[in-house]
C-alpha cells in the first residue's frame, strides 16, 4: 500500500479581539486613576484632616497639617455662624433657586421646540440651520457671557440708558445690587447657554420613537395634545430623566456665571453665592480640610437629589 504524503495546511492563528480591547482600554484607566480617582480619594482624605496654609506675618507663612481631626470639618460646616445661619445650607438654597429659575423655562421651551421641529405634520425645513443656531450659545464661554451681561446691566450700561430714555425708569436701577434681579439674570444667562443643548437631546429622543406609533395615533383620531401626553412624553421619559438629572448636577456646580456677574461676592448679602463659589473661596485661602469637606458634602447632596428625582419620575413604571 502506497502512502501519499499530503502537505499539512498551516493553522490560522486566532486573533483575540478581547485582548486587544483590554489593551486599548489601558490608557483610559491609567488617565482615570491618575487624574480622577486619585484626586477624589485625596479630597475625601483631606476632608478628615486639618490642612491649611497659615499666613502668619510674624512667625512666617507655613503649612499646618495634615492632622487627622475626624468629622470636625463637617461639624464646622453645619454649625450656625454668628448670625445664626448655616452657610452651606444657605448657599445650597441659593444654588437651587437659581437653578430652578434657569431650568423651568429651559425644559418648557426646549420640549416645545423639540416637538415642533420633529412634527411630521409641520415638516419644518432647514432643521440643520436651526439646530446650529440653538446650540451656538453653548459653545461660547460662560465668562464671555457673564462679562457681557455685567456690562449690559451695569448702572451706566445700555439697558439702564434705554429704559430711562423710554421713560420706564427715572434713574438707573442697580440690577446687580438687588436679590431678585441678580438671581433672575444668573438664571436667564444659564438658560440662554443651555436650552439649545437640551433641545437637541430631546429632539434626538423624539426622533428615536417609531413613526408607526404616531401614525397609529393619527389613524385613531388622536390630536396633537393627546398624542404628546399619551405617547411622546411616556416614551421620552428616559431621555427627559437624563436631561433633568444632568441639568440638576450642572446646576449644583454653578460657578462661572455668578462668579463673574457678582465679582465673586455673591451680592447682595451672599444671596447669589453658590456652593462651588464657597468651595473656591476656601481653596483661595488654602484651607484644604474645609474644601475637601465641602466637596464631599456637595457629592452627597447631588447623589441624594438625583436618587430622589429618579425615584419620583420612575415610580409610575413600577407594578
Amino acid at each position: 500500500m502506497v502512502h501519499v504524503a499530503t502537505a499539512q495546511q498551516p493553522k490560522k492563528k486566532k486573533i483575540s479581539y478581547a485582548k486587544w480591547g483590554y489593551i486599548f482600554l489601558i490608557p483610559f484607566f491609567v488617565v482615570y486613576l491618575i487624574f480622577t480617582l486619585y484626586p477624589q480619594l485625596l479630597t475625601i482624605g483631606y476632608s478628615f484632616t486639618e490642612t491649611y496654609y497659615d499666613l502668619d506675618p510674624i512667625a512666617g507663612s507655613h503649612w499646618e497639617g495634615p492632622r487627622f481631626i475626624g468629622i470636625e470639618n463637617y461639624i464646622t460646616l453645619f454649625t450656625p455662624d454668628a448670625n445664626g445661619e448655616i452657610r452651606i445650607l444657605k448657599y445650597l438654597g441659593n444654588t437651587m433657586i437659581m437653578w430652578v429659575i434657569c431650568a423651568l423655562p429651559q425644559f418648557i421651551v426646549s420640549l416645545l421646540l423639540a416637538v415642533i421641529f420633529t412634527s411630521n405634520r409641520l415638516k419644518i425645513k432647514g432643521q440643520p440651520f436651526f439646530k446650529t443656531v440653538f446650540y451656538m450659545p453653548n459653545v461660547i464661554m460662560a465668562s464671555a457671557f457673564g462679562l457681557l451681561f455685567f456690562e449690559l446691566f451695569g448702572s451706566v450700561g445700555p439697558i439702564n440708558k434705554m429704559l430711562i430714555s423710554m421713560g420706564w425708569l427715572k434713574e438707573s436701577y442697580d440690577f446687580l445690587g438687588h436679590e431678585v434681579s441678580v438671581r433672575t439674570l444668573i438664571g436667564l444667562l444659564n438658560y440662554i447657554m443651555w436650552f439649545g443643548n437640551t433641545t437637541l437631546v430631546l429632539m434626538a429622543g423624539i426622533q428615536g420613537i417609531d413613526d408607526s406609533v404616531f401614525e397609529s395615533a393619527r389613524i385613531d383620531g388622536a390630536g396633537a395634545f393627546r398624542t404628546f401626553f399619551t405617547i411622546t412624553m411616556p416614551l421620552l421619559k428616559p431621555i427627559f430623566l437624563y436631561v433633568f438629572i444632568t441639568s440638576m448636577i450642572g446646576g449644583l456646580q454653578m460657578f462661572d456665571v455668578p462668579q463673574i456677574l457678582t465679582n465673586g461676592q455673591g451680592t447682595p448679602n451672599k444671596t447669589s453665592f453658590t456652593l462651588v463659589m464657597y468651595l473656591n473661596q476656601m481653596l483661595g485661602v488654602k484651607n484644604y480640610g474645609i474644601s475637601g469637606a465641602i466637596s464631599v458634602t456637595l457629592f452627597f447632596f447631588t447623589a441624594i437629589l438625583s436618587i430622589f428625582v429618579f425615584k419620583g419620575i420612575t415610580k409610575d413604571n413600577k407594578n
